[in-house]
């Protein structure tokens, strides 16, 4: 399907874009463009990969002009540029608003105008009650996508939403292994929190899932297991063979929440369960308020959200498995071994 196509990828100089472009680089797919802000990293990336088919645009998504440069002739946008880091949103709000929010609305506008076919963004779990900026911003970012998603034939715009990548840059794995290796006690904020566990293949699956089967306005979840921080933190001294290396509890981060949730009580209710993921199709109901009081939603009530707290909990076995399958900890573990 992406045979001689031109793909944009808005924010592809992080992990997902990464991900995607060695996904698809051996393909017969005709460009792949990379959109950001970050020079650095777009060298980096243009010297590492070394190939005709990555086209690097250097640009903003709050800035409409850049946007519609890079659009020009694009077939498909896959959109995971944001501001994504937690505390860093709390503390400047309104940057989150700029890029999350209006960025991705600059975005849309642009692929509509351009003619692109098929719109997939990336949004998170932060966006399911939210009780941060980044979660509000990321929330508000996913209702500009189902709001045009359900009015926009032309286009078909769909959204993803899961948790943390396991580790992608500013996740807890490469955190905890950097801290085992410099001789530094693990610090986490709470050992009974969970999270979601996902790698990026699965990430990338995701998306492209969502690429083929995606109707406007629809979010897509993936389901995956938990794990608490804790027994993420044991595993991991497990695998180094530093049995003894010391956790230290430093109490919650601003805005950072006990459990990750991926679909509400009332998404849960319409929820179409499509084996590895659910399909949340947009609400196509009209403003005709009249409507509203005497036509509802009796599932609802009988509803439970899906969370970290009540999907499959992995235990140590299992999840040793999931890290050793990671080549960023295959690699780290190769080197702290050698320097042993």
């Amino acid at each position: 399907m992406f045979k001689n196509k031109v793909l944009l990828i808005s924010g592809g100089t992080g992990s997902f874009g990464n991900a995607l472009i060695n996904r698809f680089l051996v393909t017969d797919i005709k460009e792949i463009r990379i959109f950001s802000r970050d020079e650095f990293k777009q060298d980096g990336m243009r010297r590492f990969y070394n190939n005709n088919k990555l086209k690097f645009y250097i640009g903003d998504v709050r800035d409409r002009n850049s946007i519609n440069d890079a659009m020009s002739g694009v077939d498909y946008v896959f959109h995971a540029a944001a501001l994504k880091q937690v505390p860093s949103c709390e503390f400047y709000p309104m940057q989150a608003v700029k890029t999350n929010i209006i960025g991705t609305e600059n975005l849309l506008d642009s692929a509509i105008n351009a003619g692109v076919k098929k719109v997939i963004a990336l949004s998170t779990d932060k966006a399911v009650y939210p009780i941060n900026a980044m979660g509000f911003s990321k929330a508000m970012m996913e209702k500009i996508i189902v709001s045009k998603g359900k009015n926009v034939k032309s286009t078909m715009i769909a959204c993803t939403r899961f948790g943390n990548v396991m580790a992608s840059r500013g996740s807890v794995i490469p955190i905890f292994i950097n801290q085992i290796t410099n001789n530094k006690p693990i610090t986490i904020t709470n050992p009974n929190m969970t999270r979601f566990m996902m790698n990026i293949e699965q990430a990338v699956n995701l998306v492209l899932f969502a690429f083929k089967s995606g109707q406007g306005g629809d979010i897509f979840v993936q389901k995956a297991p938990s794990a608490t921080i804790e027994l993420l933190a044991n595993t991991i001294k497990n695998i180094f063979g530093i049995t003894e290396h010391e956790i230290k509890t430093i109490g919650p981060r601003h805005g950072e929440k006990l459990y990750e949730t991926l679909l509400t009580n009332e998404e849960m209710a319409k929820a179409i369960d499509m084996g590895e993921y659910y399909r949340i199709p947009a609400d196509t109901r009209d403003l005709n308020y009249n409507k509203f009081f005497d036509e509802g939603e009796k599932d609802i009530l009988y509803a439970s959200e899906y969370n970290s707290h009540n999907t499959h909990r992995l235990n140590e076995e299992e999840m040793t498995e999931l890290l050793l399958n990671l080549l960023e900890v295959q690699n780290d573990l190769k080197d702290f071994q050698a320097n042993e």
